[in-house]
């Protein structure tokens, strides 16, 4: 089951993606936003695998809010004006959908999207990366073509490099074939906390903070991280309740 998003300004537009959804066992419909401001929101309070995003809305289009996502889930727009199609593709949306929306037209979309998530998961499985953490302290990737097992205790931060991500561990390093989000899901959000786009950071592994940089330590000196604009809030939010 894909958790959906839909984001529209019109009130009836977001009424009739509502009851297509219904009808759809494949998808459970988490939130329905308005604006894009809404929906940036929801973005990071939940684990959104779809969004249906109007393009013409009020402050920020649909367009120019995928391009502040650093990590955006699966995208079909949807729009009244046939001449954004360019644009949305451009961006790696999974489809377009023109305004009146027909079922038979939605459910092609559904389709996809389904198809998508079933290649994602398939991929994890072959990696031996399940989907979701399964509790314990540790789990296990595939790298130099054998599962390593990977301590979240030896972890001082993650960093993605397009495909790939470089965990640097106390003892040294991994590279695996890997998403940031596929292993960002995987870990405690207690433990770990994305700073930026391309960086996982281990809390407990920071020695400070200073401006828009996190210093932690690697092969016995300092290394500073960036820090990612749309993620300095909830950071900072985190280190304010542990402040004495």
């Amino acid at each position: 089951m894909l958790n959906v998003l839909i984001v529209d300004d019109e009130p009836l537009a977001l009424d009739v993606l509502e009851t297509y959804i219904a009808q759809m066992p494949e998808l459970c419909l988490v939130k329905r936003c308005s604006n894009a401001l809404e929906a940036n929101d929801a973005l990071k309070t939940n684990h959104i695998d779809l969004m249906f995003l109007d393009i013409q809305m009020p402050q920020l289009t649909g367009i120019d809010f995928v391009k502040t996502l650093s990590d955006p889930p699966m995208i079909v727009f949807t729009t009244a004006y046939p001449n954004y199609a360019l644009q949305g593709f451009d961006l790696n949306a999974l489809d377009y959908l023109l305004k009146p929306i027909s079922l038979e037209r939605f459910m092609k979309a559904v389709n996809k999207a389904v198809d998508q998530a079933e290649l994602v998961n398939a991929d994890h499985s072959q990696s031996g990366t399940p989907a979701v953490n399964d509790g314990l302290d540790f789990f296990f990737v595939k790298a130099d073509k054998k599962l390593v097992k990977v301590n979240f205790d030896d972890i001082i931060y993650i960093e993605g490099l397009k495909d790939y991500v470089i965990i640097r561990l106390v003892t040294g390093r991994v590279i695996t074939l890997q998403t940031m989000k596929n292993l960002e899901e995987r870990l405690p959000k207690h433990l770990f906390r994305r700073i930026h786009r391309s960086f996982i950071v281990a809390m407990d592994k920071v020695l400070a903070i200073e401006g828009n940089m996190v210093e932690v330590f690697e092969k016995d000196k300092p290394k500073l991280l960036p820090i990612g604009k749309n993620y300095r809030d909830d950071l900072l939010k985190l280190i304010e309740k542990k402040r004495l």
